[in-house]
């Protein structure tokens, strides 16, 4: 598993988040927020991917995206999700984390026909390879190779190949 891919950036003195909007322009992270929320409960799917291309997003043909997931919505830039995957019921995908000494972001990529389980979450810099599977309720903190079953926290291989 290769580690995460994240850019580090050193914070002044003060925790990161409490100086978030030297980082990110307030208006554009309020937009993002607008469209991501409407997005979390938007019942078509094809809304869903409009409103998440708004901010950014590379959201591939066909994603399905359940009720409730979350995208960061200081960078959805960095997220892409490709063609036919599944993310499931109150996942939460970051590209981002504030922390008290520094913030990180890397982009997150998640592969073609791929299953994120239900609340899971993704963190920045990992790569999910085409037709992987989460399980549900897992933290995806490294990269899921191609066709592999991931699951827990950490989230770990419990299967080499998919099936199907």
């Amino acid at each position: 598993m290769a580690e995460r891919r994240i850019v580090r950036f050193p914070s002044s003195g003060k925790n990161s988040l409490s100086e978030w909007w030297k980082v990110k322009n307030p208006l554009s992270v309020a937009w993002n927020f607008k469209c991501i929320f409407l997005a979390k409960y938007a019942p078509s799917l094809a809304l869903k991917r409009f409103l998440y291309r708004l901010t950014g997003m590379k959201v591939g043909k066909d994603v399905s995206v359940g009720a409730g997931a979350m995208f960061d919505f200081f960078f959805p830039e960095m997220i892409e999700i490709r063609d036919n995957s599944v993310i499931g019921y109150g996942s939460l995908i970051l590209a981002h984390e504030f922390l008290v000494k520094e913030y990180r972001t890397g982009r997150v990529v998640i592969g073609k026909n791929v299953m994120i389980g239900a609340n899971s979450t993704v963190l920045p810099g990992v790569v999910i390879g085409d037709k992987a599977t989460v399980s549900a309720m897992s933290l995806v903190n490294s990269d899921v190779p191609e066709g592999a079953f991931f699951g827990g926290v950490p989230a770990i291989l419990i299967a080499k190949k998919v099936k199907g």
